[in-house]
């Protein structure tokens, strides 16, 4: 696997290009912002610290999101509720705060990677409920006819919800198949791609919560 590492700290990067090294895995670094927007094209996953010299990280992961969907997981020492929730909304695919243990950070980069490179195959193609049509294939969503854009976490949020259409689902399910493994999700971030997934679909009471357990779409 291919990280972009954009880190300005050497401590920091040093440990983490340590770790990513030793399993595996090819890191290349960078320490502005602005090279962050080029060499993400090379990059299987993109680890991001917000305190840059050049950008605020916030900026460079809005850039980011509007060229490409490589997966995103912020690495920062900010971890204010206000600043997490906006890197989420931005599009961060994870969002880790310093210090972070490196066998998490491994996990969750791993984690990441996963799901964006999971295969579609034994997937339904085209599922309808109400008037909500996504093609889990494609990767598209439609409201009433109308194309809606969704984040990567957003649309697999939908994916669990949309394969389960009518069917309840528990909090823990939703975070073990997005996340890939429960003990990795983060409760917060769940809610907050949540949110934003239902404002985009525009259709109150289409996901509704089951208080106590999880949610269900439709039905």
């Amino acid at each position: 696997m291919r990280v972009l590492l954009v880190e300005d700290d050497d401590g920091v990067a040093g440990a983490v290009a340590e770790v990513l090294t030793a399993h595996g895995h090819h890191v290349d670094r960078v320490t502005r912002g602005a090279d962050a927007l080029i060499r993400h094209r090379d990059a299987d996953v993109v680890l991001l610290d917000l305190g840059l010299p050049d950008l605020d990280g916030l900026d460079v992961l809005r850039r980011l999101r509007k060229l490409a969907q490589t997966p995103v997981v912020v690495l920062t020492a900010r971890g204010d509720e206000r600043t997490v929730v906006r890197g989420l909304r931005l599009g961060a695919d994870d969002y880790l705060v310093k210090p972070v243990r490196m066998i998490e950070l491994l996990a969750r980069v791993e984690a990441v990677t996963r799901r964006a490179f999971a295969p579609a195959a034994q997937r339904p193609g085209v599922v309808e409920v109400a008037d909500v049509a996504v093609d889990l294939d494609a990767r598209l969503v439609s409201v009433a006819g109308e194309p809606i854009e969704l984040t990567r976490m957003e649309f697999e949020i939908l994916g669990v919800l949309v394969r389960h259409a009518g069917v309840a689902v528990s909090r823990q399910q939703l975070l073990d198949e997005v996340w890939g493994d429960a003990y990795l999700a983060v409760s917060r971030s769940l809610d907050v791609h949540l949110a934003q997934l239902r404002a985009k679909l525009g259709r109150p009471g289409l996901v509704r919560t089951i208080r106590g357990f999880g949610f269900r779409l439709g039905g």
